[in-house]
């Protein structure tokens, strides 16, 4: 009896050992199911809160992104714009400087013009002045064209008697008697007008002086000494005595000279004394 006392006691402490042990183990898996459960609620919320965090972030990142982006893209064009704004002036400002460079060029390329327009007028005033000097004729002066006596003055006014056409007639030069071949010479500076062989007055000669002067040299026997369009000066030998003058044929050889201005002649005795 005892001993099934004991064993029951023994088997109802073993019970209720168990029973113990195993309301503690379910308890346990009971608080650790609830706590599991719980934890994986708060896991799933705050999973949830991160996502919507990060979704958030993510727009705001998007927000940022496309502000930045549009900030980037603003400052970009307004880069570029500056840099087409500095570009222009660039451009403007070398234009400017290119521009006044070259008005200034210019301007100096003309005030060299002028300087040389003026120096090459100075020149030619200076060059003109100097031909004028060298140009520049002292008072005309007549001397005797050849050496004899006066056969016949100048009568312009008055008649002389002409031996060989036998009447009375003026007379509008000198005739001076030399022998044949006595050479003649100029009576003043001139060129050669002409050379010719004249009905009237034979062989002569004509030069042409300053101030409308001329002087005839006719009755010659030659001209060999010049020709005409040369240039003479006064004592230069142009021809020779003879008597080749047709209304003095009648006379002794002698030169015929006349002094002409502005187509009359002249008395000779008032330019040769």
């Amino acid at each position: 009896m005892r001993r099934d006392s004991r064993r029951r006691e023994k088997e109802e402490k073993n019970y209720n050992v168990l029973y113990i042990g195993g309301s503690i183990l379910l308890i346990g898996i009971i608080a650790f199911v609830i706590t599991f459960v719980a934890y994986g609620n708060k896991m799933d919320k705050q999973a949830s809160l991160d996502n919507q965090k990060i979704a958030s972030l993510v727009q705001g990142s998007n927000k940022d992104s496309e502000e930045v982006s549009t900030s980037m893209g603003k400052t970009v064009e307004e880069m570029q714009n500056e840099t087409k704004t500095m570009e222009n002036t660039n451009k403007n400002t070398n234009t400017t400087k290119a521009n006044t460079s070259t008005n200034t060029k210019t301007t100096k390329t003309n005030t060299n013009t002028v300087k040389k327009q003026e120096t090459t007028k100075s020149s030619e005033t200076k060059k003109t002045e100097t031909k004028q000097e060298e140009n520049k004729q002292e008072p005309l002066t007549f001397t005797k064209p050849v050496e004899g006596e006066l056969a016949k003055e100048y009568a312009k006014d008055k008649l002389v008697y002409s031996e060989t056409l036998e009447e009375w007639a003026t007379h509008l030069g000198w005739d001076i008697k030399a022998d044949k071949t006595t050479v003649v010479k100029a009576a003043a500076n001139g060129k050669v007008k002409s050379i010719k062989n004249d009905p009237r007055y034979g062989l002569s000669i004509i030069i042409e002086h300053q101030d409308g002067y001329e002087t005839l040299y006719a009755s010659l026997l030659s001209t060999e000494f010049v020709t005409v369009g040369e240039e003479v000066k006064q004592g230069q030998s142009i021809g020779t005595v003879g008597n080749s003058a047709a209304f003095e044929v009648a006379d002794a050889p002698h030169l015929h000279f006349e002094v002409i201005q502005n187509g009359e002649s002249v008395d000779p005795s008032t330019f040769i004394k």
